[in-house]
């Protein structure tokens, strides 16, 4: 009877221990994420702003994945952008009060069209998750679904080899967008 008490406890310790291990999914995600911290890329988790479809569709709702690019000694109108048949289109409500802004609640949009009509020209298995760019001061942020492109339901052409050759595609176009921005304004 004791052998089959040992037995049981022994199964349940390492039934607790296995469930603290993290999905496929979330290791997946964390590398993504730390490839993009090493890249610079300053990746965060954060709510769906109001003027971004998020989840389902629908402005302002659930959690996307902001990766913003700082740029030293550059300046930037604060201008926003959405992905419209795979071209940046400026967002149409650009005179509401930007939500990731922490000091001053109804910062002025400026409507800026010089990534109007721009191509995404972002990987193929990045392309269809994002979702909007944001300009402003010294920094470009891009929101994408980077949870989807490492789920195998949405991106089933997944390769973990290809993280980083995606992510520094990206961050060269975002570099190559504010340039873009700063010789328009």
């Amino acid at each position: 009877m004791g052998m089959w008490i040992a037995i049981a406890i022994v199964l349940f310790v390492l039934g607790s221990m296995m469930a603290l291990k993290p999905s496929g999914i979330d290791q997946r995600l964390d590398k993504l994420r730390m490839t993009a911290r090493r890249l610079q890329l300053n990746p965060k988790l954060v709510t769906c702003p109001d003027w971004v479809k998020g989840r389902d569709n629908e402005y302002g709702r659930g959690m996307i994945g902001q990766y913003g690019l700082v740029l030293d000694n550059v300046k930037l109108p604060l201008t926003r952008y959405q992905v419209l048949d795979g071209q940046w289109r400026p967002a149409s409500n650009a005179s509401s009060s930007d939500n990731n802004s922490s000091d001053n609640k109804s910062l002025p949009v400026q409507a800026n069209f010089s990534l109007d009509k721009e191509p995404l020209a972002l990987p193929v298995s990045i392309e269809p998750f994002v979702k909007a760019l944001l300009v402003k001061s010294n920094s470009i942020i891009i929101y994408w679904e980077d949870i989807a492109y490492v789920r195998p339901a949405t991106n089933p052409a997944y390769q973990q080899q290809a993280i980083e050759s995606d992510l520094l595609i990206m961050k060269e176009n975002l570099e190559k967008w504010a340039l873009q921005m700063q010789k328009s304004a």
